[in-house]
């Protein structure tokens, strides 16, 4: 049984994700298999965990999944683990409110609860010192029925400043203080509007990452967060439900975008399209001119078009072949980023027009003031590759583009949250929409989809 550990932030901004990678890379160094996670709906940070653990980072989100999917998932990816770290979302009890929940859903917290693992939490001392005792109490004694098992100290700002600050956490809590960070802008990872820039653009430095893990391992407690990750005892195991109990042979060829302006996926996601019958093969639209052979569907995760809309509006081999797809009938499912690429074209932010695919009739046009942000509940409007009609899902919204122009009968689905909102676009094959959906979330989508792919390979095998 693989140990597991959730490395929570007090808020928002306290430096989890950098500790969190910089114990993953640590750990892997001592030659232990590390399997990463990250709570909530974030395709950047599992980047960083991905790069530092050689291993795919799966995201866990206890509102868009029910508590069986998440063991499942996790269970399913620890198969074969020494240790499963989990990187919290937010601050520790940040979520959504539900009437009659006692703990926000979609929290780190409730994570770490159906996961029944031990919880680190990061505390960010920069501006206190021995007030920290105060907030690690706080979070210690919230939720009775949540294992905080110890703290990381950041931004200190020396020898002094962390004794102050760990003194008064252990004796406010009686819990272990099991290393800290520094106050170092070096060891700060990039942002822009999105949150941290994906190491897919970026190319995670080499000597970055050796700079987080030597930072571990000189100043975090390995030893007792690998005891503290053992300690959690095992998880109540079920039949397999999203995946099937073998593998489907190969039905369809699913091509899917993946470069640096397309690379927001959920692992498991692809991972159930493949344990499903689907064959998939990564295209660029950036640089390849067509479609790869044989495709019988196409996957437009979402990712950054518009820092890339020049790029993509010249490579018209590749628009011209999406556009070919749409007119055979292909199955094309795209979401957010996807979305943006298949409008008409996308404005970008100093207001240039790049005109792209041209399948949603509408353009996408970046906004800095308007950031359409959280969890949506959608329901299908009509059959398409991934949903029948009256179908509902859950997933969520992060962007800072509208899509204006777009007729409301054509939208692809009803958004309960907003009573009267439509939203997204369907045409034919062509399914696309801001929001994102993990296909954890309803055992029926990846079958659903690998079929629709299928059905189009007969077709044409037909003519």
């Amino acid at each position: 049984m693989a140990g597991r550990v959730v490395i929570a932030g007090a808020t928002s901004g306290v430096g989890k994700t950098t500790i969190a990678t910089a114990l993953m890379g640590a750990l892997r160094r001592r030659g232990l298999r590390v399997r990463p996670f990250k709570a909530g709906p974030d395709y950047i940070d599992p980047s960083y965990h991905a790069r530092a653990c050689d291993a795919p980072s799966r995201n866990l989100d206890s509102w868009m999944l029910s508590a069986d999917a998440i063991r499942e998932l996790f269970a399913r990816a620890t198969r074969d683990a020494d240790v499963a770290a989990v990187e919290g979302v937010m601050g520790l009890f940040d979520g959504r409110d539900e009437p009659g929940e006692a703990t926000p859903r979609g929290s780190t917290a409730e994570l770490a609860k159906l996961l029944d693992a031990p919880v680190l939490v990061v505390l960010d001392v920069g501006a206190t010192a021995q007030s920290a005792g105060a907030l690690a109490l706080g979070y210690q004694r919230l939720d009775s029925a949540l294992r905080v098992a110890g703290f990381i100290l950041n931004r200190v700002a020396g020898p002094g400043h962390y004794r102050m600050a760990a003194e008064a956490v252990r004796r406010s809590t009686g819990l272990p203080v099991v290393g800290s960070f520094p106050k170092d802008p070096a060891l700060a990872v990039p942002e822009r509007h999105l949150g941290l820039i994906p190491t897919t653009e970026r190319r995670l430095a080499d000597e970055f990452l050796a700079r987080l893990v030597a930072q571990a391992e000189a100043s975090l407690d390995l030893d007792t967060i690998l005891a503290i990750a053992r300690s959690a005892g095992p998880l109540p195991s079920s039949p397999p439900a999203l995946f099937p109990e073998a593998d489907a042979p190969t039905r369809a060829r699913l091509a899917v975008a993946q470069d640096e302006a397309f690379g927001f996926y959920y692992q498991d996601g692809l991972d159930l399209l493949a344990a499903w019958g689907a064959e998939l093969v990564p295209f660029s639209p950036l640089r390849d001119a067509c479609l790869p052979a044989e495709t019988d569907g196409v996957y437009l995760g979402g990712g950054f078009p518009e820092l890339f809309a020049a790029e993509l509006a010249a490579n018209a081999p590749m628009l011209a072949a999406l556009r070919r797809a749409a007119e055979d009938g292909l199955p094309i499912y795209a979401e957010c980023g996807g979305l943006m690429y298949l409008c008409m074209g996308i404005t970008d932010f100093e207001g240039r027009r790049h005109p792209l695919v041209g399948l949603v009739p509408g353009w996408s046009t970046m906004t800095r003031d308007r950031l359409s942000l959280g969890y949506a509940t959608v329901t299908a409007r009509r059959d398409g590759p991934l949903m029948r009609r009256g179908q509902r899902v859950r997933g969520h919204e992060f962007h800072w583009s509208r899509l204006d122009r777009l007729e409301p009968e054509a939208a692809a689905y009803e958004v309960a949250e907003t009573p009267g909102r439509v939203e997204g676009y369907q045409r034919g094959s062509v399914l696309a929409s801001y929001v994102h959906v993990h296909f954890g979330t309803d055992a029926r989508l990846a079958p659903s989809f690998v079929a629709a792919c299928a059905e189009s390979r007969e077709r044409r095998v037909g003519r």
